[in-house]
């Protein structure tokens, strides 16, 4: 049978399948375990949401790809061990999502998006209530928040749990307040010289709060950070530019120098957007 009489998807596994082969396949393959694979697993993840961010279909097509060979890859191994294979993986997706969804696949009625979001989150409650009995331990609230989330991400997500039980203010007001208490204690410790444990206590407070000032404003902090760090690479590389043209470096510059440029260059970003949107 030649490749181009079998699925991709059926290509795909039995490429990974070679590449593990005890005797024939490749040797940094081989030596990769579940813990090995994760970061990478990350990372694409991440390339994932970066070929969105910048609208670029055909990388978004590569980088799909690239996530589902890890996918690939953890169920190889799976089923070298006996676990589960990639079509126990594709099957327990399918009930999952067929069970989430009992207004598509059922006879359950659901007619707004706000209504399937509640639904939704009652059936991963009842998941998360069986899983909590199957590993004999009380269910907590806060169950099934991955520890392994950006902790920005993570914080908001705990959030959101404590709130539908009823754990939140009631409106933004009191988030400000929150936010002016943290950094003042941030402020009271850094003063004091206090020990580093607990100014990075402080610190980590504080940021919990301004996570969740983002949530109260529906706002994603991961996103706008990451969208700032890019606004940050893009004008810190306009003062780079700036000093080149003046036959200097920014290792020869003073800050005073390259704090003028930066705000010449921010100036010139505004201009740029005034034009564009005139």
């Amino acid at each position: 049978m030649t490749h181009s009489d079998i699925s991709p998807i059926t290509q795909l596994l039995e490429i990974m399948e070679k590449l593990r082969d005890p005797e024939t396949g490749c040797p940094w393959d081989l030596e990769q375990t579940y813990a090995t694979i994760a970061p990478h697993t990350i990372e694409e993840a991440y390339e994932v949401a970066e070929a969105i961010a910048e609208n670029d279909m055909q990388e978004l097509k590569s980088e799909l790809g690239d996530l589902m060979f890890q996918v690939v890859f953890y169920a190889q191994m799976a089923r070298e061990e006996g676990h589960f294979d990639f079509n126990d993986v594709v099957s327990a997706i399918s009930e999952k999502m067929i069970e989430r969804h009992p207004h598509v696949f059922g006879d359950k009625n659901i007619e707004t998006a706000d209504a399937q979001t509640v639904a939704w989150e009652e059936t991963k409650a009842r998941e998360r209530q069986r899983k909590a009995e199957s590993q004999g331990r009380e269910l907590s609230v806060l169950d099934g928040v991955a520890t392994t989330l950006p902790a920005l991400t993570r914080s908001v997500k705990l959030q959101k749990r404590a709130a539908g039980v009823g754990f939140d203010w009631p409106d933004i007001h009191p988030v400000f307040d929150k936010i002016h208490e943290e950094l003042n204690e941030l402020k009271v410790e850094i003063l004091a010289e206090g020990n580093a444990e607990r100014i990075e206590e402080e610190y980590g407070d504080f940021l919990f709060v301004v996570a969740n000032l983002g949530r109260h404003l529906g706002i994603d902090p991961e996103t706008v950070l990451a969208r700032t760090n890019k606004k940050f690479i893009r004008r810190f590389g306009g003062v780079e530019k700036k000093l080149k043209n003046a036959g200097k470096s920014v290792t020869e510059s003073t800050l005073e120098e390259m704090d003028k440029l930066w705000d010449m260059v921010k100036d010139e970003e505004k201009k740029q957007e005034q034009v564009i949107r005139s």
